[in-house]
């Protein structure tokens, strides 16, 4: 088991988490809370897979990963005032995870050979569209349309990602690289609270 496969395991079951937490606030059963994990965790992967016409899907060809969103969807259920309480622990990990998964998403897509450009949009696409279906469901102002730097840090990491390799840097290092600017990005905007500029 290498440590890329672990990182995407404990991945899955961060944003099943969240998802799941994310309709604690509303009239919700189990099954609800499951729903709302399961799509934020596989949502961004399985749309990527789907628009590049891939096969298997990672959750369907790996029983692991509906393990471990299992497991997210009943800790949230079980433990929802702890989890709560470690929201700022969960903003790292959620962070920690659109990098990894931007990451993931470009390889998929370069490995599948489209174009770079495509490649790159696949990468932010993987990371964030669970997130906004998750909101959508929620009723909520899915992340894409918020004021804070979200998808955008996901996006210039996947172009760096996709520059470093077509200059051709080792996988390892970028895929070092290219999830430290994502995270770099997330972390000072959310410290000193930036954002893009508005369209008035």
């Amino acid at each position: 088991m290498t440590l890329q496969y672990v990182l995407e395991l404990v991945g899955t079951f961060v944003f099943a988490i969240s998802g799941a937490l994310a309709i604690r606030e509303r009239e919700h059963d189990l099954f609800g809370a499951g729903f709302t994990g399961f799509i934020t965790a596989i949502g961004g992967g399985t749309l990527r897979d789907i628009l590049l016409d891939s096969y298997p899907l990672v959750w369907i060809g790996d029983i692991h990963f509906l393990y471990a969103i299992m497991l997210g969807v009943l800790a949230a259920f079980i433990f929802p005032d702890f989890l709560s309480r470690l929201r700022k622990t969960f903003f790292l990990f959620d962070t920690l995870g659109i990098g990894f998964f931007t990451v993931l998403g470009v390889e998929k897509a370069l490995s599948l050979g489209v174009r770079p450009e495509i490649a790159a949009i696949m990468g932010m696409f993987t990371a964030v569209m669970g997130g906004v279906i998750r909101d959508t469901l929620t009723n909520e102002t899915p992340v894409l349309f918020r004021k804070e730097i979200y998808a955008s840090a996901c996006l210039a990491g996947a172009v760096l990602y996709v520059g470093l390799n077509y200059w051709g840097l080792e996988r390892d290092y970028n895929l070092l690289i290219s999830m430290s600017l994502v995270i770099s990005i997330r972390l000072i905007a959310m410290k000193y609270k930036l954002s893009l500029p508005r369209l008035d």
